[in-house]
């Protein structure tokens, strides 16, 4: 199997060649900036079956959980493209929208619900968690 995507003027694409470990929502308050005031949908890949091409920059920060995360972005046409925490290098997570084919995905649960603005649109179908999840095996 073959999961592929890039940013938008194509510069960065990159590969998995193994199915996503989870795909989540997250309202946090740095997803938000990170969104233009919206949730993220990040699908996670483990690392080993993952390949990135093309040049992408990074912002460093740290995230409302505390871990230090890592942000990649394609340096042509600024797309937010990939998240990475240091804690766990294992994984790395997509923006679902910069996917080939984003309905390959369906968010399992929507994190960091108690940051949501009171307008936001969190689905019911799925399950919430008001913070931080447990990190990803």
């Amino acid at each position: 199997m073959s999961i592929q995507g890039g940013c938008l003027c194509k510069a960065v694409r990159y590969e998995s060649q193994a199915e996503p470990v989870i795909t989540r929502v997250c309202w946090c308050r740095v997803c938000q900036f990170v969104a233009a005031g919206n949730a993220t949908v990040n699908v996670f890949f483990r690392t080993e079956s993952f390949s990135t091409h093309g040049e992408t920059g990074d912002f460093r920060s740290f995230a409302d959980s505390g871990n230090i995360i890592h942000r990649q972005f394609c340096r042509q046409c600024g797309t937010p493209l990939f998240t990475s925490a240091e804690a766990r290098p294992h994984v790395i997570g997509v923006r679902a929208g910069t996917l080939d084919d984003p309905d390959l995905v369906q968010p399992a649960m929507t994190i960091w619900t108690s940051s949501a603005p009171r307008w936001a649109c969190i689905a019911e179908s799925i399950p919430r968690v008001e913070r931080q999840p447990p990190p990803l095996a």
